[in-house]
């Protein structure tokens, strides 16, 4: 699984300890249930084409180009998300390989594997070359958003106050 870091804000890490030091909370439920809404909030980002910090994805050449949205032309991506808890901890992510490419981004250099050059087209014109280098923009889909932070808050207090 593709893995990222998250900090959470001060107050929902504070709360999250406490649920720790609680023996009477079905740990495995709420952090399923937190599982769960991160992977929600993960894959509405492959439809509002948005990082975490609600920061607008570069639009690919290929959506620009036909149409479509960025990161979805064969839903792969979006479609591998996935969540994982148990009363410790939880995970959401993805196995598929390039999908560090796209949360990162990435510079390639691409080489001619057969014959001396690369041959492809611009616009109307061929184009030479024994390499070219690609920069690939980072596209963040997984993370915790402000508002999945004060989610994850909101259901922490109310397990609290019950």
């Amino acid at each position: 699984m593709s893995s990222v870091s998250v900090k959470l804000e001060d107050q929902t890490d504070e709360l999250l300890k406490r649920l720790k030091d609680k023996s009477d909370i079905d740990k495995a439920g709420m952090m399923n249930a937190i599982a769960e809404g991160l992977r929600t909030s993960t894959l509405e980002r492959f439809r509002t084409e948005e990082s975490p910090d609600g920061k607008k994805w570069k639009r690919s050449i290929r959506a620009e180009k036909s149409g479509g949205k960025t990161l979805t032309k064969t839903k792969q991506l979006g479609t591998s998300i996935h969540a994982q808890s148990d009363s410790t901890g939880l995970a959401v992510g993805t196995n598929v390989i390039y999908a560090a490419t796209h949360q990162f981004g990435d510079e390639r250099t691409i080489r001619a594997k057969r014959g001396k050059n690369l041959k492809f087209q611009i616009g109307d014109r061929w184009i030479s070359k024994p390499q070219v280098s690609v920069k690939i923009p980072a596209r963040e889909f997984l993370g915790i958003s402000e508002q999945d932070d004060m989610d994850i808050q909101e259901m922490l207090k109310e397990l609290f106050e019950e």
